[in-house]
């Protein structure tokens, strides 16, 4: 199949009216849609940006590549768009972006179109290529200028399997590529190592993980022979292969645009030799070393148990819906369907494994595999103590912490032993000395701050509680989806590990104040905003109703002084009306579907709507006309 296959004159446009990442968003999918591609614009839409927050697909040198796989398309396909003047696409080397092919898989799209849309992302590597896009002035010749390109690197690889694959200068150095969707960035990043390994005259070979699988496998004949590997991935890999070679781990953005530096480091060996444990990632690579952190840890385990959160948050809910004391058999309002319903998603099922999987996946995260099976006890012990969502987040950094400790000292032993390490040395020090330490050292004193902080939150009344409710809205927009929304959230989270459900409904009326404020004002104020600006502005209605903070993103960053002062102001009057109106939500979600299951729907949305006015007011006020 060919690229034209999939993009028509129909999905053509020369000329782009959009100026902000959101417009451009808008305007593509809205081209799909008009070609009848699609099933579902708002959910596609969701998809892609779900896909921009993973990270930019702003990859450089003026090219863009929004993608997104998902049942809301109807049929595969691909949406080209030209900025001459260039949109500000938050791309990797911060230049704006000209040239926009925004992709459309669907769920079950089959090998020849994934392949077809993988082809793409490698042609665009090519500098002539992307001129020649630029310059064309009509869909027709975008069309020639990439049927044309596509036989020419049909010859190249005909030619390339015909003949050696480097001259073995600096030996032999192997890599892998992968990203979260596996249709663009993992065959970028293949070509552009790929493309520079041959200017460097580097003997090289590279295993693409895309959404068709693993192309172009890496032998263990071949991983035996090389010097080191580059792992360019934004995904699990098959890491234990690895074992004893020296390895670079990395973004899947930096095989797009350190190429030349991760080769140099390649040859010389400039990277730690992995040790094997029977996981898929590396805890002694770049990944380690530099900045994934705390931060990516927590929210490794926060991310994991919200599957447990929401389930059990919804179905405890719902056991309300028979009355507040339903569940309780001594009780005249006892339901069996009440208790049942409360059993699964409360102290008994869903809810009982918060602070295990907490602790165990955040133990993952920074020791892989071996550290999971003591951070699940360490987790266990802290739920059992009463040391609640506090002494979960402390056995799971302790018990990953004492397993890389394991592997270094366990390092030192002979390598006929490495087999058992895995299965039986890790788990059973790991959880011995975790264990130990959360039992004697850790549960008393942390039991005693949950007891307070438990407490606390139960006895918050008055301007304590509207105080709090101020505090975790504005948090939730100020960088919205960044690191302060996050720890706002988890904030709410462990407030409903600890009976008290108010906290979380002030977080989530600040979540959804944002973008409903962006959409009031774009439509109270459009001599203030452009026209695709109220376009976008109108999707923000949707996204806000959803609790998809992100949807104000864009406009934060083209104006962020005014829409983060309005949008934060909005979210915290949000946040202090739902805890003074006593406002409750035992499902730790947001968006009109969990309106049902506050305590107070009528007075909840109040605090929603009188939060998103006031951002549109300040908002509406604040711009300036524009021109």
């Amino acid at each position: 199949m060919k690229i034209t296959d999939l993009l028509k004159l129909d999905t053509i446009i020369i000329d782009l009216q959009s100026v902000t990442k959101q417009a451009v968003i808008d305007e593509l999918s809205g081209k799909l849609a008009e070609a009848d591609r699609l099933n579902d614009v708002e959910g596609f839409k969701a998809a892609i940006l779900k896909r921009e927050e993973q990270s930019t697909t702003g990859i450089g040198e003026g090219i863009a590549i929004p993608h997104a796989k998902t049942d809301a398309v109807r049929i595969p396909a691909i949406c080209f768009g030209k900025s001459v003047s260039g949109v500000d696409y938050e791309s990797l080397d911060g230049q704006p972006a000209h040239l926009f092919f925004m992709i459309a898989a669907s769920e079950g799209a089959n090998a020849d179109h994934l392949e077809t849309l993988s082809r793409l992302s490698s042609l665009l590597m090519d500098d002539k290529f992307r001129a020649r896009l630029i310059s064309a002035s009509s869909g027709e010749e975008v069309l020639e200028i990439i049927n044309q390109k596509e036989m020419e690197a049909y010859e190249e690889e005909e030619q390339s399997s015909n003949g050696d694959s480097g001259n073995n200068k600096g030996g032999k150095i192997l890599a892998v590529t992968a990203c979260p969707t596996g249709i663009a960035h993992t065959y970028m990043a293949a070509d552009a190592l790929k493309a520079k390994a041959k200017e460097m005259g580097i003997d090289f070979k590279v295993e693409t993980n895309g959404s068709t699988g693993i192309k172009n496998g890496l032998t263990a004949a071949e991983i035996d022979e090389a010097d080191a590997i580059i792992v360019a991935a934004d995904k699990q890999v098959e890491m234990d292969r690895f074992n004893g070679k020296h390895v670079i781990i990395v973004p899947v953005a930096h095989g797009i645009r350190k190429t030349e530096e991760l080769l140099t480091r390649a040859v010389n060996q400039d990277a730690p030799v992995y040790k094997g444990t029977g996981n898929d990632k590396s805890d002694e690579g770049d990944s380690a070393k530099g900045g994934l952190g705390i931060y990516k840890h927590l929210m490794n385990g926060v991310s994991n148990m919200l599957p447990f959160v929401v389930g059990g948050g919804i179905l405890i809910a719902l056991s309300f819906f028979f009355g507040i004391e339903a569940a309780d058999p001594a009780n005249p309002e006892y339901n069996p369907i009440a208790k049942a319903l409360s059993d699964i998603g409360g102290g008994n099922g869903a809810f009982f494994l918060l602070i295990p999987v907490l602790a165990g996946f955040i133990a993952s995260s920074i020791a892989d595999r071996p550290g999971f099976a003591p951070g699940m006890v360490g987790g266990l012990l802290a739920a059992q103590a009463n040391a609640g969502f506090l002494g979960g987040l402390i056995a799971g950094f302790l018990a990953g912490y004492v397993v890389l400790l394991l592997r270094k000292l366990f390092s030192k032993l002979p390598q006929t032993l490495d087999g058992i390490k895995p299965v039986l040395l890790y788990p059973v020090f790991g959880m011995l000395i975790t264990g130990f330490i959360m039992i004697f050292l850790i549960n008393e004193p942390v039991t005693a701050i949950n007891t307070g902080l438990t407490n606390w939150l139960q006895g918050l009344s008055g301007t304590n509680a509207i105080f709090l409710g101020l505090i975790l809205g504005g948090m939730m927009a100020v960088d919205m989806g960044g690191p302060l929304n996050k720890a706002a959230f988890t904030f709410g989270i462990a407030a409903i590990e600890a009976s008290s459900f108010g906290p979380h409904a002030a977080v989530m009326a600040g979540g959804m104040v944002p973008p409903l404020g962006i959409a009031f004002a774009t439509t109270f104020f459009k001599s203030k905003f452009s026209e695709m600006e109220r376009k976008s502005g109108f999707t923000n209605y949707f996204m806000g109703a959803s609790f998809i903070t992100e949807g104000a993103i864009p406009f934060a960053a083209a104006d962020p002084l005014r829409v983060i002062v309005s949008s934060v102001v909005g979210a915290a009057t949000a946040g202090a009306l739902s805890m003074a109106f006593s406002v409750t939500l035992p499902a730790p979600h947001g968006g009109i579907f969990v309106i049902p299951l506050v305590n107070h729907p009528f007075r909840y949305l109040l605090a929603i709507l009188i939060g998103a006015l006031i951002t549109a007011l300040i908002l509406g006020f604040w711009k300036k006309k524009q021109k």
